[in-house]
């Protein structure tokens, strides 16, 4: 993989941190959530973004 320029890696920290955000974000939502299908649905949501996290942070790599 080539090398990050400060651009792309400032980029690259940005989104991390969004996915981060909207991972603890989501995981509070299913804990308040009473519906089981809406808890399902902010589980999952919060799991893909933190897949996606780890794997931007791949890049860093």
């Amino acid at each position: 993989m080539a090398d990050l320029n400060q651009s792309e890696l400032q980029n690259l920290r940005h989104l991390i941190g969004a996915h981060e955000m909207a991972y603890q974000k989501l995981n509070t939502y299913a804990s308040q959530a009473v519906d089981p299908q809406i808890k399902q649905l902010f589980t999952k949501s919060a799991q893909d973004a933190l897949n996606t996290k780890q794997k931007l942070m791949g890049f860093l790599n």
